[in-house]
């Protein structure tokens, strides 16, 4: 039988500039590119998240692109270890082929994969290919990690300009990939894995010349079509971020490119901090006394606080699987610091609606919020959701579309009033933050 080399596709769908596609393909024959449904992830999700849909429509087009090459998709559904067994039964591997991940539970997988493969005598490979800078390629002169974002960035920028420019459209030899073997097609469906196809609809992005050079004056207007509305692609790799950053260093748009780098700064802290996923980075934070009432939490899920613009973002989010960024920074502090509810339960809540989830990202910007987490917001720096709409909704033109009841009589009243929960919070931090 001959020998097959797998490329296993995750956060990386595409097979345009993927570091371990491009690695196999320049040095094996019989490449066989492979996803896998992680049971353990999708038993947790609902059987019509927006996010299943998505990853199904891109490794759709996958499909079609690698059989314009004479090859095809597998798609496997289960767990990852039994999966591997299977192929290796029925396709004879010598050689994995991914790329890496970086949260805890996708750490622990590859491992386990990597020791199985082992066992096996079958080569494993894993290459650099979501991030420009990963782990400890960007640290201090002391070798310890930045927890502070100006720093880090200033020192990832000299970092990326001293790397050599990033060439696109190299040249493969694509004739290496297998041959399409239709009868090994168990999945082309999402039913076939009990899932059905989404309502939520995904908007195309836009990276836009004129979008990345007008994105600093733009980009706290939620009525603006002022952000990129890359997100989800960037979670799930559909395109690249040497792609990304290329073009906002073509735009000279360091605002733009900030935000590209915030994502890294929240990697490498999840790398090295890991227990932060369900810890303060500063310990003093678990201290705080929450409140945590459900029956405020509920309102705030369903955006029903009474304060138009906390609502209109997460009517937002449970609509759209999406939420500006401006509104996410208030929404988060209001649970935080209005409710008085702790900033893991808002986490949470996100992880399970954004279609654009990342747990370094979710995790870092939930911390900023509460003031727990690294280069954070202090704890006394409290959003007031009224003077918000007037710098960044005074039109009130997000609020109508998503709460065009705010005006009626049938609108609740608000949960807290701003003044009473400001003094609460603070008394509260304070308190808990100076006890023993």
């Amino acid at each position: 039988m001959t020998k097959t080399a797998i490329v296993w596709l995750r956060r990386d769908l595409r097979i345009e500039d993927n570091i371990a596609l491009n690695s196999a393909l320049s040095e094996v024959e019989n490449i066989q590119v492979l996803f896998i449904f992680d049971s353990a992830i999708l038993d947790r999700l609902g059987k019509d998240d927006a996010r299943v849909s998505f990853i199904f429509e891109q490794l759709h087009s996958i499909d079609e692109k690698l059989r314009e090459k004479g090859s095809s998709l597998l798609i496997r559904y289960g767990s990852t270890k039994e999966v591997f067994d299977e192929l290796h039964h029925d396709i004879c591997l010598n050689s994995i082929y991914i790329n890496h991940d970086y949260e805890p539970y996708a750490i622990d997988r590859d491992q386990k994969i990597a020791d199985w493969a082992a066992q096996h005598g079958i080569r494993f490979t894993s290459s650099k290919d979501q991030v420009i800078f990963e782990k400890n390629d960007v640290l201090k002169d002391d070798g310890k990690p930045y927890v502070v974002f100006t720093p880090y960035k200033r020192k990832w920028i000299q970092h990326y300009e001293s790397l050599p420019r990033y060439i696109q459209n190299r040249k493969y030899n694509w004739s290496n990939l297998r041959p399409v073997h239709e009868d090994e097609h168990k999945i082309t469906t999402l039913k076939d894995i009990g899932f059905k196809p989404s309502t939520v609809p995904l908007q195309e992005f836009d990276l836009s010349l004129d979008l990345i050079e007008n994105y600093e004056a733009k980009r706290d207007f939620p009525s603006e079509n002022g952000t990129s509305r890359i997100g989800v692609h960037l979670r799930f790799g559909t395109i690249s971020i040497r792609t990304l950053v290329e073009k906002a260093y073509a735009a000279k748009n360091h605002t733009f490119l900030s935000e590209l780098i915030w994502r890294e700064f929240f990697m490498q802290i999840l790398w090295h901090f890991p227990h932060t996923i369900n810890q303060s980075f500063k310990p003093k934070y678990d201290r705080i006394q929450w409140n945590n009432n459900p029956e405020d939490f509920e309102r705030w899920k369903s955006g029903t606080t009474g304060y138009p613009l906390v609502d209109a973002g997460m009517r937002e989010l449970n609509t759209s699987g999406y939420m500006h960024n401006r509104v996410r920074m208030l929404c988060a502090s209001f649970l935080c610091k209005h409710l008085l509810i702790d900033w893991r339960w808002g986490e949470a809540y996100f992880a399970s609606k954004l279609l654009d989830f990342e747990l370094a990202s979710n995790v870092g910007n939930w911390q900023w919020a509460a003031g727990s987490g690294v280069d954070a917001a202090p704890y006394f720096r409290i959003f007031n959701p009224e003077s918000q709409i007037k710098k960044f909704d005074q039109r009130l033109a997000y609020i109508s579309k998503w709460v065009p009841d705010f005006q009626e009589l049938t609108y609740p009243q608000p949960i807290v009033e701003h003044k009473w929960a400001r003094e609460r919070c603070l008394k509260v931090y304070k308190e808990s933050l100076e006890s023993l």
